[in-house]
């Protein structure tokens, strides 16, 4: 399954590559005409996509927020929201928005606010985003490692987890196999992103990875819509 990604930036759907933000230029997708999001979404609906993640970077940066946007995708599509959610007040703020909450590595503060978090709200309400960017762990605020992580995620079972690899966000240049490695054990519950290709899609879904975030490839045509 193809999940459609958009990221939003004063008010409309941006793109640009490896996580640098600051250089993004409005989307330009197959998908529409212009880069308004929610038109985005009905198009990538009628196509057949079953939902879409969206990444909130003025939320993220905390810089203002694009809520008011999310929130009209999600009654047109349902939307898992990377908004910088680190702990439960703002994870309840985003669900009154979007049908998922994400919780990433880059913006969550401590390994006890990911248990609080858990703890707090039904499963199927989050999903939790490993973040890596040149082979390490993204986590701004967090002293930890992977292999920190890896064991709790064994003790979180998070339902969906997201291997999102920022390097290769809007490359095209295809997946980061030795990250995929070290959540061998965590396949039927992973989401990948980054860099995907069609032939990522196919080799990894013979390996039991059947989810996919993918923008850049998408909204260029590159992958045809296999939602």
């Amino acid at each position: 399954m193809i999940i459609p990604v958009i990221d939003l930036k004063n008010g409309e759907a941006v793109s640009g590559k490896s996580g640098m933000r600051e250089t993004y230029k409005p989307l330009k997708t197959i998908f529409s005409q212009s880069s308004d999001a929610v038109e985005i979404a009905k198009s990538l609906k009628a196509a057949g996509a079953k939902r879409m993640y969206i990444a909130d970077l003025d939320s993220i940066e905390g810089e203002g927020s694009n809520l008011q946007i999310v929130k009209k995708v999600n009654e047109i599509i349902p939307v898992m929201l990377d908004a910088g959610a680190n702990n439960v007040q703002r994870v309840e703020k985003f669900l009154k928005f979007a049908d998922k909450v994400i919780i990433a590595t880059e913006t969550l503060k401590t390994l006890k606010s990911l248990d609080e978090i858990f703890k707090s709200f039904k499963r199927d309400e989050l999903v939790l985003s490993i973040d890596i960017k040149n082979n390490e762990l993204l986590a701004r605020d967090m002293d930890t490692d992977l292999n920190t992580l890896v064991n709790k995620i064994k003790d979180l079972k998070p339902p969906e987890i997201i291997l999102l690899d920022i390097s290769r966000v809007g490359t095209e240049s295809g997946v980061n196999n030795a990250i995929i490695n070290k959540f061998e054990a965590f396949k039927s519950s992973i989401i990948m992103g980054g860099g995907i290709l069609e032939e990522n899609i196919e080799e990894l879904s013979g390996k039991g990875v059947h989810k996919f975030l993918v923008g850049s490839a998408l909204h260029s045509g590159r992958i045809r819509s296999m939602f």
